[in-house]
């Protein structure tokens, strides 16, 4: 059990909401924050209560409503044994493990924490769990549910209407399966695009954040003085992450937000001021830091700020193991964070050691008496304005719902297919070639025509939104599905190749391409440009207007990126963002009726900026010199001539100001795009979707290294030949990389001593590759210690590589056992000098 020192700061006064201040430094300048005027206020009935309840419970009772556990690392016996006071579920993860698990088992779950937590059959206090849950885009942890567009394309609407009944329809299919709270919405305002949360804000601009946050808030929650406010089915909205998760150098998910306090509540903080006035009852802290200080330990902004001046009178809860990165803290210790303002941990394994080590700390006054009855209050104040205490179960509540009838119900769908007519930007439109005719031969291509996947973005079944095919999404509709409906009512022909292959030539392609799914910081990107790698998309739209079709370009993104050659190269060009699952709603906009009349028109208005170059990484609304390719508003209509030149500027070599060399990233948490891991052995080659994956002669699973799952550990059983090999079925010329006489990075760490010889390999080819021996470096150093390592790629093409021809840009071969750990893959321009690994061919 880990013990940490005591604050330095024990012996100061208790402020007026009974936290304590740590040593941190103050604040740089006084800035104002208006008080939020919350509508759901305190009563001294519930107060009143509340006494009643503390005054009943020990200090391990109280403890435990502050721990909110992983549903895959706790029991209901443990709910009740330790006083839980919440349980999630992550991206990913399901009932009894299971991606297929039906509204019904997602509700026995649930009943089982309820029940446990309310077992007062030995004399403990009836206390009812709560569970949280990401419904960031609709339930879209759960088969069947209704999946609406991501907030950039919500954003896009500009309808703050549809914005509250999508809440409204979010929490119902939420509450059918017995969960009450759900993290949601997101209310950042993203000022750099190459933030891999980018999809989750609703724009740049503040106002627009400020008015939609609001609108979620009544449409989750209910509106406050009505009945409808947490009834059955409604539940518990959080507005996250506080604050300025938008705003970090260079776009860096749970980097520094370096700007004065005036930017910070004028750009970051208005979806909280708006978002808390419409009821908002949980606030969800930070990753990020703000000028060097982590917010999950900043004192200033969660009790000074949010709670005295703002007025927040419901709680605060930690992301993800956030409290470990507070300097002096890690996953089972943070004294730190609560005594800063945060009311609830979010932890995951290490769940008990922190529940201990917390119970320690209030009892010996590290944590004060007085800041730990503050943070149960407001607790058991949200729960019990949420009805926790009224003795509705999760059961009882999905019963009211309709359980078994509500997920993807026609009327949410219909409201979700309505969000994505609205949500569609026309960027380009040549000579007026939208809308098309139905009945035309039409040719439907790319790899995101029919893929419910791709359209839906992260946060889509799995964390990330990876591993998924159609299969997966009974009831929903791909844009290819949508197009086919309307094509066949009239009469047409549609032909689908995602390669853009046919037999007949067609009469117009429409190619749906873009980013494949991420969230979180596996998103985050150092340059905008759209695939710097491949270019694979843009040679399938040059191939078609070659053979004298006329494209119209769909791009799936969750940003604005820089898309000038795609441009050249289409006739028309969408940007339809993350749509969700009803794909449809691509169809009714971009096809005309059977009599070639107007069906419906575009209403999507760009509320980011998009970028002219790649040097615009940070281009917003209002900045100096604004000159973007697009400008915030811009959305063409049907009614609007296109005015966009044929010949925008391709040039590629302009880059952010201060970004210095840009490196190709190949693994950066997550594998990028064009890449793909596969197992390698005598069973033949396993493509890897998830981060779990083995095979006969090797394994490869997370590994937390400076984030979650940021890493991947490999174990060779040393039983046969096995290789991990991150390959594309395309070719890239890396020559560009040798002529600026880059390097193959990246960070490794040796878990256990390797019995035999291992090599690091690139592929140019079936039979066409260069390997380099790191058997000396993997003896080399400490075990168990991440370390950089470099090899000059000259050495690759010195053992036989194609440089202009590479299909796997990096493999690891072992004929023994070995096990190690790897991230942050790259090809980065450097010195040859700086290599460690010298150039010795296998």
């Amino acid at each position: 059990m880990k013990t940490t020192l005591k604050l330095g700061s024990l012996g100061c006064l208790l402020l007026a909401l009974a936290a304590c201040r740590s040593d941190q430094p103050a604040p740089a300048e006084q800035v104002a924050w208006a008080p939020v005027n919350s509508p759901i206020r305190a009563d001294a009935k519930t107060e009143a209560r509340i006494t009643e309840l503390l005054g009943q419970m020990s200090v391990e009772q109280k403890v435990g409503q502050l721990v909110q556990v992983e549903i895959r690392y706790i029991t209901p016996a443990q709910v009740k044994q330790y006083h839980i006071g919440s349980i999630l579920n992550g991206g990913g993860t399901f009932p009894n493990n299971d991606k297929y698990a039906s509204e019904t088992d997602w509700v026995n779950v649930a009943e089982a924490f309820y029940q446990a937590s309310m077992d007062t059959s030995d004399g403990d206090l009836a206390i009812p769990v709560i569970w949280g849950t990401d419904a960031v885009h609709g339930h879209n942890n759960v088969i069947r549910a209704t999946l609406f567009p991501h907030n950039i394309g919500l954003g896009a609407t500009r309808n703050p209407e549809l914005i509250r009944a999508i809440g409204s329809a979010t929490a119902r299919e939420v509450s059918a399966t017995g969960v009450q709270w759900t993290f949601a919405p997101t209310v950042a305002t993203p000022r750099d695009d190459r933030w891999g949360r980018t999809y989750e804000g609703y724009s740049e601009d503040p106002e627009i954040v400020r008015q939609f946050a609001a609108e979620m808030v009544k449409g989750i929650q209910g509106e406050a003085g009505t009945s409808e406010l947490f009834s059955p089915s409604k539940m518990v909205a959080t507005v996250k992450h506080f604050v300025g998760d938008g705003g970090t150098y260079m776009g860096r998910d749970r980097g520094d937000t370096k700007i004065s306090e005036l930017e910070l509540r004028d750009i970051h903080a208005q979806g909280y001021f708006s978002g808390l006035s419409a009821g908002a009852q949980t606030v969800m802290a930070s990753f990020n830091s703000w000028n060097g200080e982590r917010l999950h330990g900043s004192f200033h902004m969660l009790t000074e700020v949010l709670k005295n001046q703002m007025g927040f009178d419901g709680f605060v809860v930690g992301d993800w193991n956030g409290h470990g990165f507070v300097p002096g803290c890690d996953f089972t210790s943070c004294p730190q964070a609560i005594n800063a303002g945060l009311d609830m941990f979010m932890a995951i394994q290490e769940w008990h050691d922190l529940l201990e080590n917390t119970i320690r700390q209030a009892k010996s006054g590290e944590i004060p008496m007085a800041r730990l009855d503050d943070a149960v209050r407001r607790i058991l104040r949200v729960k019990m304005r949420a009805g926790l205490f009224d003795g509705v179960s999760p059961k009882q509540r999905a019963v009211l719902n309709g359980v078994g009838d509500v997920l993807g119900n026609p009327e949410h769908r219909a409201l979700a297919r309505q969000a994505v007519r609205e949500s569609l930007v026309l960027l380009k439109n040549q000579d007026q070639i939208l809308p098309l005719n139905p009945k035309q031969h039409i040719l439907m291509a790319g790899d995101g025509a029919d893929n419910i996947g791709k359209q839906s973005g992260g946060w889509t079944l799995s964390w990330q939104g990876t591993g998924n095919t159609n299969a997966d999404f009974p009831g929903a509709t791909s844009i290819y599905a949508g197009v086919k409906a309307v094509v066949d009512a009239a009469g047409g022909k549609v032909t689908l190749s995602e390669e853009g292959k046919f037999d007949d030539k067609p009469d117009v392609a429409i190619v749906v391409f873009g980013e494949n799914p991420y969230a979180e910081w596996q998103g985050d990107i150092n340059s905008l440009e759209y695939q710097p790698a491949t270019r694979k998309d843009l040679q399938l739209l040059a191939s078609l207007r070659a053979q004298g079709i006329p494209v119209v370009s769909v791009f799936l993104s969750g940003r604005p990126l820089w898309v000038n050659a795609e441009l050249n190269q289409s006739n028309a060009f969408v940007a339809a963002f993350l749509p969700g699952s009803e794909g449809q709603g691509v169809a009714d906009v971009i096809m005309a009726k059977a009599d070639g009349s107007i069906n419906v028109d575009f209403k999507g208005k760009l509320t980011f900026s998009w970028p002219k170059d790649l040097s615009q990484v940070m281009l917003n609304k209002g900045d100096k010199n604004y000159q973007p390719l697009f400008p915030y508003g811009f959305g063409l209509s049907y009614s609007d001539k296109d005015t966009l030149p044929s010949n925008l500027p391709e040039d590629r070599n302009l880059a952010a100001p201060g970004q210095g060399p840009v490196p190709l990233g190949i693994f950066e948490s997550r594998v990028l795009d064009p890449w793909q891991i596969y197992l390698v052995d005598s069973e033949g080659k396993k493509p890897v979707t998830t981060n779990t994956a083995e095979s006969s002669a090797v394994s490869l699973t997370g590994h937390d290294y400076l984030l979650q799952d940021d890493a991947r550990r490999l174990i060779f059983s040393g039983t046969e030949p096995a290789s991990v090999v991150i390959a594309s079925d395309i070719s890239v010329d890396f020559s560009g990389f040798l002529a600026s006489k880059s390097s193959l990075i990246l960070d490794l760490r040796v878990n256990a001593a390797p019995e035999g010889a291992a090599a690091i390999r690139l592929d140019c080819g079936d039979a066409c590759s260069g390997a380099v021996d790191m058997t000396t470096l993997l003896k080399q150093g400490e075990l168990n210690q991440w370390r950089k390592v470099s090899v000059d790629l000259q050495c690759f093409v010195n053992a036989g590589l194609k440089i202009d021809a590479i299909t796997a840009p990096f493999a690891i071969d072992a004929a023994s056992k070995v096990d190690i750990s790897l991230a942050n893959v790259q090809l980065l321009p450097m010195s040859a000098g700086d290599a460690n690994i010298s150039c010795q061919p296998q």
